[in-house]
């Protein structure tokens, strides 16, 4: 499994441009699923057709992560060739300083400062520009509304593994090992890959109207409190998958919730409850989609969100798996 995280995670895909990321995923999970289409918006949708079991009442099941990455687009090319730039979700300047960048042609960019006028000045976006090594506006060949993201390579350091855009690759690896894995199931499950999640829930909001479901599961990651003075929250790193309670945007289903709590105690595999204070995921637009849905969230722990250099642990990964596996092989119990 870690050689598709290395695959995705390294892949270029800034929302809106998940092209390389959907191809990947096409790629890996052929043969698997009894349908697999792309919609208008550019979401990947494979569905696994349920086999009726005596007993189980069959339900339509949808599991989303989101395939795009946070980056960077250009505004303004100066006369000396220098990029100023916005951002594409949520990104943090104060990490970005010497942080490399790449274009959808493979160049890659360098992210500079102008001289604060203190020693102390919290670094802004408005202050930074791209240095591609370009001399002159001339010869800059990016042009305004090009986009880039970060550039990192994985790291495997055996149980914990570092890479840029585990916010929300990791999640696509475990939808795809999931899907791979699954041998039969009583439920349609749709495996949803989702675009623009970073803007806006753009996506789900559309893959949702257009399936819909009894029941969604969004996997995503989630913040810890476990390093240095860090914000009080009840997540660490290799505690096993966090079960959502509830974020900025959502309330979890409570039935939902419940259920994949006494599935993860029936598996004997260990897990978190989660109360995220920021931020939210594709599970925000699912529930009120149409008439509602149940809706709940499966988190990965991640470490460092939305900076380049991100890091889980492999037993939360597999674990995450494991968990869906036992969710659609018996009954939906909310």
């Amino acid at each position: 499994m870690k050689e598709l995280i290395k695959a995705l995670t390294e892949a270029f895909g800034p929302s809106g441009y998940e092209d390389a990321v959907r191809e990947l995923i096409k790629a890996r999970i052929a043969g698997h699923a009894d349908q697999v289409r792309t919609d208008a918006l550019g979401n990947l949708i494979a569905l696994k057709k349920g086999r009726p079991q005596n007993g189980v009442p069959s339900r339509r099941i949808m599991l989303t992560a989101h395939m795009d990455e946070i980056g960077v687009i250009i505004s303004h090319v100066d006369d000396k060739g220098f990029l100023r730039f916005s951002n594409i979700g949520g990104v943090f300047p104060i990490g970005l300083v010497g942080s490399r960048v790449v274009f959808a042609d493979g160049s890659i960019g360098v992210i500079g400062r102008e001289r604060p006028e203190s020693p102390t000045e919290f670094p802004t976006m408005e202050k930074m520009y791209i240095d591609t090594g370009a001399p002159d506006k001339q010869h800059q060949t990016h042009k305004v509304g090009d986009v880039a993201a970060f550039t990192r390579p994985f790291v495997d350091q055996g149980q914990r593994l570092v890479a840029k855009a585990f916010d929300d690759r990791i999640a696509c690896a475990v939808l795809v090992q999931t899907l791979l894995e699954l041998p039969t199931s009583p439920h349609d499950a749709y495996f949803v890959f989702t675009v623009q999640e970073e803007v806006g829930l753009r996506g789900a909001t559309t893959s949702a109207f257009s399936i819909e479901p009894d029941v969604a599961i969004a996997v995503d990651v989630t913040t810890t409190g476990d390093t240095p003075e860090a914000w009080p929250m009840a997540v660490s790193l290799g505690a096993g998958p966090a079960i959502k309670v509830k974020d900025r945007g959502m309330l979890a289903h409570v039935g939902v919730k419940t259920w994949m709590a006494k599935t993860a105690e029936k598996l004997g595999m260990p897990y978190q409850f989660e109360v995220l204070e920021a931020g939210s995921t594709d599970a925000m637009a699912i529930q009120t989609s149409r008439a509602g849905v149940a809706a709940g969230v499966l988190s990965i722990p991640s470490r460092y969100t939305h900076s380049p250099s991100e890091m889980v642990d492999y037993g939360d990964v597999q674990d995450s798996v494991k968990l869906l596996l036992g969710l659609l092989s018996g009954s939906v119990e909310i």
